[in-house]
């Protein structure tokens, strides 16, 4: 029913936004990783909400509780299953639309499709549901890191507003500001335009580049499951994105050929490219180069303005915003985006182990 990813590497999340909790089940870790408690709850206070004045005011801690599978500190290889429980949930909030269908939302598709809605905070279609993602990412960053695999995402832009392309930035500035973006004029600029846009009650939106860096050659499964094809799928399952694109992306239509193929040479025991076009995947395998890509994130629907709309007897009504909301979702977007990378990456990791006889 679309609530489960990946193929070795799996996970199955549960929960709604105002229900009692939400959760997560990993079935598929190998047994042995070692399980930092402090690590998950680091990245999903990277995600909570009420964070800083540039994001929705809701204060949940999202602190968790392991179920099951971790025993002594270590994965067990048995279902994993993490649970965040809601604290702070104002489902009041949402009487005023519990018949509306809010402009952009998916209120009337969830209705149209199962006969039945949550409408408190959207239900399980609400971005609360990708806490529960962030906790499983960290588990799979956890087995990267053991590989030598970094996953690094950014905000690159607000608006109109961009910072310079990855390979001039430092990364490890990414979380010394409030809207995630390592360039720190442009990141104060990004932030003055996130307020006036929340002061105005409106939204807007933006995109978050990811890097991963030391992805083996070899990962990724034609011909349908493709490296590029996955990833692009996960980012998509983000609520609010809009596009996805790697390596040259949209901006490699206006290129030759001979300007974009990526040469390769040999440096030592490894083969490189001199250009990295390509985003580190060709054929749908990696090559072995930075993997890089973009994500594109609408601007929040939910405003703080009246819009009209229908409701469920198809009569014309006006929606008016309430409620805690994100006026931008692009800096608590960027943990989200890692934590699907990594899910990918770990998924095609242990794919690739059965792939071919190994010595």
């Amino acid at each position: 029913m679309g609530n489960s990813y990946g193929t070795l590497f799996k996970i199955s999340t549960f929960g709604e936004s105002h229900g009692k909790a939400l959760g997560v089940i990993i079935d598929g870790c190998p047994a042995g990783l070692d399980i930092n408690e402090d690590f998950i709850q680091q990245e999903l206070n990277r995600r909570k909400p009420g964070q800083s004045k540039i994001t929705t005011q809701r204060k949940e801690d999202d602190t968790f509780e392991i179920l099951s599978g971790v025993f002594e500190g270590k994965a067990t290889g048995t279902p994993i299953c993490i649970v965040i429980h809601n604290k702070d949930a104002k489902s009041k909030d949402y009487s005023h639309i519990a018949d509306k269908y809010r402009p952009s939302h998916a209120d009337y598709t969830y209705d149209v499709k199962y006969g039945v809605r949550d409408y408190r905070g959207g239900g399980r279609s609400s971005a609360r549901e990708t806490a529960a993602r962030v906790a499983a990412g960290a588990v799979a960053k956890m087995m990267l890191e053991k590989q030598g695999i970094n996953i690094s995402a950014y905000v690159s832009q607000v608006g109109d507003i961009k910072c310079p392309d990855y390979p001039s930035l430092d990364l490890s500035q990414t979380e010394s500001n409030i809207v995630r973006c390592p360039h720190a004029e442009t990141a104060d600029q990004m932030i003055s335009l996130i307020d006036e846009i929340r002061k105005s009650q409106d939204t807007i939106g933006g995109i978050v580049t990811c890097v991963i860096k030391n992805t083996p050659a070899g990962l990724g499964e034609p011909v349908f499951d493709r490296l590029h094809a996955e990833l692009g799928k996960a980012m998509l399952s983000i609520n609010a994105v809009k596009g996805f694109e790697y390596g040259s992306g949209f901006e490699g239509v206006k290129m030759r050929g001979s300007e974009h193929n990526d040469a390769f040479y040999k440096e030592g025991d490894k083969t490189k490219t001199r250009t990295n076009y390509s985003g580190g995947i060709q054929g749908g395998i990696s090559n072995g180069e930075d993997i890089y890509f973009n994500v594109a994130f609408k601007p929040v629907a939910t405003i703080m303005q009246d819009q009209e709309s229908i409701n469920a007897q198809g009569e014309a009504v006006t929606v008016s915003g309430k409620g805690r909301h994100d006026p931008c979702v692009v800096p608590r977007a960027v943990p989200i985006v890692e934590a699907m990378a990594a899910l990918v990456i770990a998924d095609f990791y242990l794919i690739n182990q059965t792939a071919k006889l190994r010595d």
